[in-house]
């Protein structure tokens, strides 16, 4: 019986025992990193695997612009430069799509990475959190696929309409073009839904969001410009006001869920003066001790 309970009792060598708050030293964090960047890179591997498989199809829909702008009588043509070119293509496709697809996974991981920092009641947000941040990466990467649709063409029409001039226009940088286009505004959807989630930990109050918008304004156009690098400024003003009319909303409902839920003002001091003042006071009206 002694035995039982001293083995019952006594960790297994090479494994300690986890802390009840969750706290982790230098080298548990790193190796915590590790084991997300893992995962994170192994899904990324096996869905480019059926981004490659579905090349096919994702290549006409990409090129579907393209097409719609040649009804029009438009004349553009796709330019597939170097022997290898079309392998590079199909790689880079192939890993857009893994990434794209990938996105939930990483966005866990990342949760998991920071959760074990967080106080229990702060975690129940991770359900609101990826409940509606998935969602909205990929309706805002569907936003994107759908503007360059509708740019392309428009772009296309200042070609001079001409016997002798046909545009050839390189893939790859089209591809870029579109993934970046696909990404900003899939960020940009999400922004509104970290800021909330930020304001609901109490890490982040709406006042402090809302003092800092004129740098966040000169962010979304500099942003826009960086990842959807268009000649024409059409382009750039659009989505950088549409990035900002999304984080507006955002300080609004953090304004409102501050008003509704005000923070008490001890929180912003340390504990030890916290709890002095919140504790009977020992020192009588004229400072002196009682």
């Amino acid at each position: 019986m002694a035995s039982d309970t001293q083995a019952q009792g006594t960790p297994k060598k090479g494994r300690h025992p986890k802390d009840p708050e969750g706290r982790m030293s230098l080298g548990e964090h790193l190796i915590e990193l590790r084991n997300r960047l893992v995962i994170s890179a192994i899904t990324i591997v096996l869905l480019s695997i059926i981004g490659w498989l579905s090349y096919p199809w994702v290549f006409d829909a990409l090129q579907r612009p393209f097409t719609e702008a040649a009804a029009q009588g438009l004349k553009a043509d796709l330019n597939f430069q170097g022997v290898g070119t079309g392998l590079n293509v199909r790689l880079q496709m192939s890993a857009y799509v893994g990434i794209i697809l990938a996105s939930p996974m990483i966005m866990l991981q990342i949760w998991l990475f920071v959760m074990p920092g967080l106080h229990r009641n702060e975690r129940k947000y991770a359900i609101g959190f990826f409940g509606s941040a998935i969602p909205l990466f990929f309706l805002g990467c569907v936003a994107g696929y759908w503007a360059v649709n509708q740019l392309v063409p428009v772009m296309l029409s200042f070609t001079p309409d001409s016997d002798t001039v046909v545009q050839y226009i390189t893939y790859n940088e089209y591809l870029a073009l579109l993934v970046k286009t696909m990404l900003a505004f899939g960020i940009a959807f999400v922004m509104p839904v970290v800021l909330v989630l930020l304001n609901f930990l109490g890490i982040l109050r709406g006042k402090t969001m809302l003092r800092a918008w004129r740098w966040v304004i000169f962010l979304c156009f500099a942003f826009t410009a960086v990842m959807v690098p268009t000649p024409e400024p059409i382009t750039l003003i659009g989505m950088s006001l549409a990035i900002s009319s999304l984080f507006f909303a955002a300080v609004g409902i953090a304004l409102i869920h501050d008003r509704r839920h005000p923070r008490v003002e001890d929180e912003e001091l340390d504990d030890e003066v916290a709890s002095s003042i919140d504790g009977p006071s020992d020192l009588d009206d004229d400072g002196e001790g009682r």
